[in-house]
Formats: structure tokens, C-alpha cells, sequence
């Protein structure tokens, strides 16, 4: 059966129904939905399969928790992703020791643009995943996600300085991992 946009929209309107009745099947149908694009975004913070799976499901229970909230205006995948990005914060901030506030005016070096362009999407997920837990959640939030330094530092309770730091030193270790793979034509 094909969907329209219309039909689309109706059927999720449903399922937000059915999970607020607690229609057990109505709530597995959108985890499953969704499942794909969240758990994206939640192994962009965390590399553990099982780490990232429990974040994840906390995500969808604070969401069915506070589904009534969701006035059906606005991407309900946006309003969906802010509440599991909010899951995924709280664990950073509960699995991650920061270093002491450390402010280090930031010196942006250009990697070769040639080996840059030389990288697959995996390649470079995998890189970013191999970053240190604190500076891969900054490095996400502030690249993947667009977060500024001043929101980083509200949702993980670091200073702005540190924030800057380790986005600073994720660059630096990330294009030292680029060149260590050599990449030729």
C-alpha cells in the first residue's frame, strides 16, 4: 500500500494515540519507526552497542512518559530527537569525567583537503567514535548537531572554555588519525 503524505501523517497521529492510551503494539510500532534515525544519532555519542541500546530506551520511555506533551504542531521526530538527545546528555554527563576547566584559545588547522575528500562516511564515523568519550560528545554536539559552545556547556555542566578545549583537541586528534591513514590516489 503506498502512503501519501496525508495517509503518512494519520498513521503516525494513530500511533501518538495508541501510545497515549499505553497500546503496547501502538508504542512498539513507533520505536520501530523511529528506531533507525535515534539509534544514528545516539552512536554518534556512544560506541558501545549496549551502552547506546539502554540510552536509547530510556530516550523512548522519557518520551512515551511525556507524550502528552506533544501538541501535534512542529516534526514529531524533532521533538522525538530532542528528548532522546536530553537521554543521551544525561548519560555523558554521568559516564564522563571532565578534566579541570581548561581554556585554551583555539588554533583551527586545516586538514589536506585532498585526504578529507578521500574518506567514507563510515571511516569517518569510526574516527570520531575512537575520540575520548568527553571530546566526542562536544565534538557531535557542537559539529553534527550545531549546539554552540554556551549550550555544550549548559547540557553537560562544563564551562565554555573546556567545551572550546575539546572541541579543539577532538580536531587536533582527529587529523591525526586522518594523516595516519596515509590515504594515496
Amino acid at each position: 500500500m503506498a502512503y501519501t503524505a496525508t495517509s503518512q501523517v494519520s498513521e503516525l497521529e494513530q500511533l501518538i494515540h495508541g501510545c497515549l492510551r499505553n497500546d503496547r503494539k501502538a508504542q512498539e510500532r513507533l520505536y520501530k519507526l523511529f528506531y533507525p534515525r535515534m539509534m544514528s544519532m545516539v552512536r554518534r555519542y556512544i560506541d558501545s552497542e549496549m551502552q547506546a541500546e539502554e540510552v536509547m530506551n530510556n530516550g523512548y520511555l522519557r518520551a512515551f512518559q511525556k507524550l502528552s506533551q506533544y501538541n501535534f504542531q512542529g516534526s514529531f521526530e524533532g521533538w522525538l530527537r530532542k528528548i532522546i538527545f536530553h537521554a543521551v546528555s544525561d548519560y555523558v554527563k554521568q559516564n564522563t569525567r571532565y578534566s579541570e576547566k581548561i581554556v585554551l584559545i583555539e588554533k583551527d588547522e586545516k586538514i589536506n583537503k585532498d585526504l578529507g575528500d578521500k574518506l567514507y562516511y563510515d571511516q569517518l564515523i569510526k574516527l570520531v567514535q575512537s575520540l575520548p568519550d568527553a571530546t566526542r560528545a562536544v565534538f557531535n554536539m557542537y559539529v553534527m548537531e550545531g549546539f554552540t559552545h554556551k549550550e555544550i556547556g549548559s547540557l553537560l555542566g562544563i564551562s565554555e572554555g573546556t567545551s572550546k578545549w575539546h572541541l579543539s583537541e577532538g580536531r587536533k586528534l582527529l587529523k591525526e588519525k586522518i594523516e595516519k591513514l596515509n590515504l594515496q590516489y
